[in-house]
């Protein structure tokens, strides 16, 4: 009875139309898994055939695509709905309405559409016209039904995410390293090989203290490490050589730490393009979030090591201020870079490059220049480090002998690390092949097809079996264990270590690593009378020395002159160093080395001689040069001389070649005006001499 009268719905009319047949399901994983699902909404079509209708179209486009508030844009919705308004549909068939949208935006828009070109819905039992008012009620009702059941479905599906998640019991997708035992702990990879992959990359980056030298150094030695990929379909373990985010995001991973963490990312509405669009947003580094449980599972490393690393990550950050940063441990001048903190302000001291390869290092302290005061601290680097280098020495030569020691048995270990690493791919490489000799031996020889591709994937395992192993020939090779002649030389380096820190062959950098692992920071100050730095060094462990030398002389025997001086001095109240260098270069001023006049040279003169100025030129809207001024008047240049030269305006140029000072109320006098007005008429600058108040008058009056 109820299909008859659903069925007395369907004129002629609709079913001149075609029918069209919409399949919606909201993920991949359900459109893998619910095939049940995908069966009874295709049945919809023999449904349609049943009632009459002859040209059918399937819709299955937006198969895995969600329909809620921010979803991507369904193709086959947009397509579906265009069909209607063109009046080419004369049903639409869908299960449930919840498959045609969960948005209430969504479904009344198709609805609206519908009632205007007198298009039906049905679910397969019910058939329902938009133009009656029962059914447009009824379907009105369904749709919100739709909408609460999707978010309070949500609502309980992250409440109970959350609450298993404060348990540390949600299994989420886990990062290389760990996996879910079968009793729901998370547990490191039993796969010896993984481990001591992860061990490898924390220990390398401790030890070079940078992510991308670390990088390199896996790519130079041809270590792989294990990246989570999709392997047929499904998230699997892929051996390769590392890229530097995947370094950096195992580094920052506290789950290393033995730290289980969820909710870091949460999904935020925005409003783009006419649309409403869902982000998904993480929190930052150091912010906690929702769930965050210490000492939930075993860790690679403590938690204080984890910090560790956090703040070396920190230091070689390049987006942080430039004053604050203490950056990676590269080959440059500059021994304290980083180390340095003012006396004066509190603030980081940076190192600056100047000479004729741009290579001599100069330390210097901004203070407040950048807003138009003047620098703290500037003195050069080569004096500073060489005194700063026999203090270093001072503490560090007693511990010579026992750094020799270390050396040498870390020499032999790092040899026996590559083999190790070689020898467990070599393992991992056999038990492959023997799998795919075991998938080769089981198929019928008969069926060519799959044996030949069976054959081929063994011979290859096979092939990289044997590459594999003459690596390792060559190493065991190439590694010689440490003789006693070698150890005593390491011993004797040792003893010697003021001799290896002098050599051309120790590289700044490893300098540099040396330096930053026994200092934790160095105040430097200086005594203006006599001329002297003072510095106080913070040693690790909390000990603090204190030493003094002579501020170094930049320029001996070779002064900026005074005349120049005295130029920087007047334009640094307005004009930044490129406009001074310009004005210097046109006067045909050079520095005390007989070089131009840059941006760079006049910035270090001002540091030296405790110039305030600015970095750029700053703009004063009343004040015009005359290029702005031509550009104010349109007119040229040579006008705006010429008026000049007439006295007509005023210019208030301090030395010669400086940019001309031209007040904007002087070229809004009538005066101005009247000339320029006469210009553009006639083409000429005729110039009137105003008539003087205190001429008398030739014809007194009568």
């Amino acid at each position: 009875m109820e299909e008859l009268i659903a069925r007395s719905k369907i004129t002629e009319h609709h079913l001149d139309r075609k029918a069209v047949v919409y399949l919606r399901q909201s993920s991949v994983k359900q459109v893998r898994n619910n095939k049940e699902s995908q069966r009874l909404q295709y049945a919809l079509e023999d449904r349609a055939k049943e009632w009459g209708w002859k040209a059918i179209e399937v819709v299955d486009h937006d198969l895995g695509s969600s329909a809620t508030v921010g979803a991507e844009v369904r193709l086959g919705f947009e397509r579906l709905t265009s069909s209607v308004a063109m009046g080419q549909v004369g049903i639409i068939f869908s299960r449930e309405v919840s498959r045609l949208s969960r948005t209430d935006k969504d479904f009344c828009r198709l609805l609206e559409v519908c009632g205007v070109f007198d298009t039906l819905l049905s679910d397969g039992e019910q058939v329902y016209d938009t133009s009656c008012v029962d059914d447009q009620i009824l379907l009105g009702i369904k749709g919100i039904m739709s909408v609460a059941e999707v978010t309070v479905l949500q609502k309980r599906m992250v409440a109970a995410m959350e609450e298993k998640a404060r348990r540390g019991e949600f299994q989420k997708p886990l990062s290389p390293g760990y996996i879910w035992d079968q009793a729901g702990k998370l547990v490191k990879d039993p796969n010896q090989r993984v481990r001591d992959a992860i061990d490898l990359v924390i220990k390398k980056f401790r030890e070079i203290q940078s992510i991308r030298q670390t990088c390199l150094w896996f790519h130079h030695e041809g270590i792989e490490v294990p990246v989570t990929k999709d392997v047929g379909g499904k998230k699997g373990l892929v051996w390769q050589l590392p890229t530097e985010s995947f370094i950096k995001a195992l580094l920052k991973n506290a789950l290393y730490a033995g730290v289980y963490e969820w909710g870091r990312e949460r999904v935020q509405m925005e409003y783009r393009d006419g649309r409403v669009v869902k982000k998904r947003v993480r929190t930052k580094a150091g912010n906690e979030p929702k769930v965050y449980i210490e000492d939930h599972h075993e860790g690679y490393i403590d938690k204080a090591s984890f910090e560790e690393i956090q703040e070396m990550i920190s230091r070689n950050e390049l987006k942080q201020c430039q004053g604050e940063r203490v950056g990676a441990a590269r080959e440059g001048q500059g021994l304290l870079g980083g180390l340095l903190r003012c006396g004066r302000c509190g603030k980081k001291l940076y190192v600056a490059y100047y000479g004729k390869s741009g290579t001599a290092a100069r330390y210097v302290c901004r203070g407040d220049y950048a807003s138009g005061g003047s620098y703290c601290l500037a003195f050069g680097g080569s004096t500073v480090d060489k005194g700063f280098s026999g203090e270093l020495l001072r503490v560090v030569c007693a511990y010579g002998v026992e750094a020799s020691i270390e050396a040498a048995r870390m020499e032999e270990f790092k040899e026996e690390e590559k083999s190790k690493v070689v020898e467990q791919k070599v393992r991992d490489l056999e038990y492959e092949a023997t799998r795919a000799f075991e998938q080769y031996n089981e198929v019928d020889p008969r069926h060519r097809l799959v044996a030949e591709e069976l054959e081929r994937r063994w011979n290859e395992k096979l092939e990289e079996v044997e590459k594999a192993k003459q690596d390792l020939n060559e190493m065991n090779k190439e590694k010689e264990p440490l003789s006693a002649s070698d150890r005593a030389r390491l011993q004797r380096l040792g003893e010697r270590f003021s001799e290896v820190w002098e050599s051309e062959y120790c590289p700044n950098s490893l300098r540099k690593k040396i330096a930053r692992t026994v200092i934790t920071e160095v105040v430097v100050d200086l005594d203006e009378k006599s001329q002297l730095l003072k510095f106080i060094i913070h040693w690790q462990g909390g000990c603090h020395t204190a030493f003094e030398m002579a501020k170094p002389r930049s320029g001996i025997g070779q002064k900026t002159e005074a005349d120049d001086l005295e130029i920087i001095r007047k334009l640094s109240i307005r004009y930044g160093g490129g406009d001074i260098a310009r004005v210097l270069n046109k006067l045909g001023r050079t520095t005390a080395t007989g070089k131009r006049w840059n941006e760079s040279r006049v910035g270090t003169i001002r540091g030296k001689y405790g110039i305030g100025g600015h970095i750029k030129t700053v703009k004063d809207g009343e004040v015009l040069t005359q290029a702005e001024a031509a550009k104010y008047l349109r007119v040229s240049e040579t006008t705006i001389k010429r008026l000049v030269n007439e006295g007509v305006v005023e210019n208030d140029q301090q030395i010669p070649w400086a940019p001309w000072e031209i007040k904007r109320c002087d070229l809004d006098g009538e005066r101005v005006k009247k000339i320029v007005e006469r210009l553009r008429a006639t083409g000429k600058i005729i110039v009137e001499e105003e008539a003087s108040t205190d001429q008398g008058n030739l014809f007194p009056d009568l």
